[in-house]
Formats: C-alpha cells, structure tokens, sequence
C-alpha cells in the first residue's frame, strides 16, 4: 500500500505515515494505535489493545469529540481533493475490503424480526434458482453469520423455536449454493449443522429437505447407494410430517437413483410412487420445497429412462420435453439440465438436428449461469456430440464448444 493510501484508512496525514514508516518513529498514543489496527483490519489484540474475547470483531472504543470532528475534517478534505481530481485513489486498493464493523444487535427481537431472516432466504433461493450459487453463494454465509448472532439476544421460546427453523433453512440454503459451486465440504458442514437444528426446532420436512440434498451431493459424486439412504430417511422423516409433495420429491430422486443402478423395477415403482403422492398434495408447500412440482417430476421421469439405456430413449425425449414445457423461466439452471439431457438423448438416439440445436441451448445457458454443477453435466453431453462428430461436423463443434467452456 501507498504511504498516502495508508494515511486515508488510519486518520493521520502523509507526513505522519511517513515518519513511522521511513523514520521508524513509535507510537505510542492508544487512539492511533486503535485507529492503524482498525484501518488496517489488524484484530486489536494482535496488538496488544483492547479487544472481546473472539478478538474477531474488537470493539472501539466511543470516539470523542473532537474525533468525530477531525474526522468529518479529513473526510471532507479527501471529498475535495478526489472531486477536482487532485487525487484519483489507489486502484489496487480498491479491490481489498473495507474493515469489518459488527452491525449493531438488537436487544431484543420478536416474530417479525424472525420473518426478516425467512424473507432473506426466500430471496436469495431464488436468486440461486435463476443464476446459480456462485452468484449468491457468499451472501448466504454473510446472511448466516448476522442471523446466528440473533441467538444472543432476548426473545421468547417461540420466537427462539422459528429462529432455530429460520436458521436450519439458512444453513440448508448455504450447503445447497455450496454444493452448486463445487466446496463439497462446505456444503456437507452447513447441511449437517441445518439438520441438527431443524432437528432442535422440531420440524421435520424442513429435515426431509436437508436430506434429501445431502443425498444429491452424494449421487453428483457418484456414492449411489449411500444417495438411496438419505433418500429414504427423508422419506420417513416426509411421512412424519404428512408432507405428500416432499415425498414425491424424495420417491423422485430415489428412482433416479435406481435407474443408475440399473434397476428398472424399482425406478419405476418409485416413480409411480412419487407421481401418486404428488396428486395428493394440496398443503401450502414450505418455501424449501415449492419448487417441486408437475415439471420437476417429468424431468425426474425423463432422467429415469435415460438412464436405463435405448429401449427407453423415446420416453425420455417424450417426458423431458414436457418438463420444459412446464417450466417456469425462472427456473434457469433447471431448464438448463434438462436441455441437457434432451440433447444428450437426442444425440443418442440419432436425431442429430434436434440434438445439436438442443445442445447448444444448453451451452448458452450454462455460461450464463455460475455453477460447477451444470459445467460437469455437460459431460456426458460432450460425450454423446464426440460419439458422432467423426461424420457429423456440428456434433463436432457442439463438442469443441462444450470442451471450451468446461476448460474456461
């Protein structure tokens, strides 16, 4: 950093920056202390000041003042000097953050506090639905971490009960965005800690919904069979809460993951399953599972028969066709799997048009949409436009394209 850069973030003057720096002078005085600390982003207590047990988020003390007028002084003078071009900042600079100050808590908080927190997620899910995780991935966690600090201030049972669920459904929403961008770590992390409190808050769909995503990032890495278990306790923990749209969700699931084993019997006993259970639900579905319905469950059913190999190609074209025609456009990076996989069956079944055009739907979209989930469903895409670019010159640029933006 620039010594002028410096003297902008800790209050003093150039000249002062320069004597410490170049002249080695010693501070001694605790306010400029407090102030290069604070700047700088240094934890007080790393330099021997006053600091919370946390040292994480130190406390200032309140500023006197004639402090507050030095300041307002400085910051005026600063305002002059970059508005007739006197200074233009220091670029480099301008990518580091700002320190961190603690908003505030409040004393107390009561049901609409809680509804804030709900309405948050609401926002950010959709966010995620529309344009991937990485968009909103780090809001999530900055979200989380101001909600969890509400379980320090004051508030009745039920509130502290609805903050439990609010917060379950944050961490769910953190390990889901997580999972999208490929911190499989991090997204196990939050989904254990979500289900341990929808546990504490006693609301089990809200636990069948962090199940069964703890069971897709399992099926994404390939673990089939341990995807079945946490497919079916979420199912029992669906039943408890006499949920028919999330166990049609789960039954769902459970047949995709059948059908990658191959089973074609109990893919489809569990489809029909799920498509029964779906009929019934008339519940005001809770906002973490709203999202499924009659599409979802026709690109649930296409998935199935494409994965059970060419006798079932055509159901799948028949059944994944109706899912985009049920989808909402919102629904970007759904609509953007299931383009995939129509123009992964497409191709192998022959339908090279369709395919290709299909396919290079799908790339648009996916480079438009910042998920790592979408690039590696791309593959067997890629896969399919290799299979027949040896005669077909546009399955062969599809796959170039493909391999381009999987490389980028």
């Amino acid at each position: 950093m620039s010594q002028r850069a410096i003297a902008a973030r800790t209050g003093q003057s150039q000249s002062e920056v320069s004597e410490i720096v170049a002249n080695g002078r010693q501070v001694m005085a605790y306010d400029v202390l407090s102030r290069i600390a604070d700047g700088l982003g240094i934890p007080r207590g790393y330099m021997g000041l006053a600091f919370d047990v946390s040292s994480a988020r130190p406390a200032a003390p309140a500023p006197r003042q004639g402090d507050e007028d030095e300041q307002a002084r400085r910051l005026l003078a600063h305002a002059a000097q970059v508005t007739v071009g006197a200074i233009e900042g220091d670029v480099e600079q301008w990518a580091e953050p700002l320190p961190d100050v603690a908003t505030p808590l409040p004393g107390r908080i009561g049901m609409a506090d809680v509804a804030q927190v709900e309405s948050v997620t609401r926002a950010l899910r959709a966010l995620d639905y529309q344009q991937g995780g990485g968009v909103c991935r780090d809001a999530v966690v900055a979200q989380l971490a101001w909600s969890q600090r509400l379980l320090h201030t004051s508030c009745s049972p039920d509130v502290v009960r609805r903050l439990h669920r609010a917060l379950a459904d944050q961490h769910n929403l953190a390990g889901w965005t997580s999972f999208d961008v490929g911190l499989y770590g991090s997204a196990i992390d939050h989904l254990a800690r979500a289900l341990e409190q929808a546990k504490h808050a006693d609301d089990p769909s809200l636990m069948a919904n962090i199940l069964y995503r703890m069971g897709r990032v399992q099926l994404h890495r390939g673990r089939v069979q341990e995807t079945l278990r946490f497919f079916q306790l979420g199912q029992l923990c669906a039943q408890d809460a006499n949920c028919e749209r999330t166990v049609a969700m789960l039954c769902a699931n459970e047949a995709c993951a059948y059908a990658l084993l191959g089973n074609a019997e109990l893919a489809l006993k569990s489809m029909t399953r799920a498509r029964d259970e779906l009929d019934r639900a008339h519940e005001r579905p809770a906002p973490w599972v709203s999202f499924f319905g009659h599409a979802d469950l026709a690109a649930s059913m296409g998935m199935v028969h494409a994965d059970l190999g060419s006798a079932h190609l055509e159901a799948a074209v028949e059944h994944l066709t109706q899912a985009l025609a049920g989808r909402d456009m919102s629904m970007t990076r759904s609509r953007t799997f299931e383009l995939t996989a129509l123009a992964t069956v497409y191709l192998k079944a022959g339908e090279m048009t369709s395919g290709v055009d299909t396919g290079h739907q799908a790339v648009t979209l996916a480079a438009e949409i910042r998920s790592t989930r979408i690039i590696d469903r791309l593959a067997p895409l890629q896969e399919a436009a290799m299979a027949r670019a040896a005669r077909h010159s546009d399955a062969r640029d599809l796959a170039q394209r493909i391999s381009a933006l999987r490389a980028a």
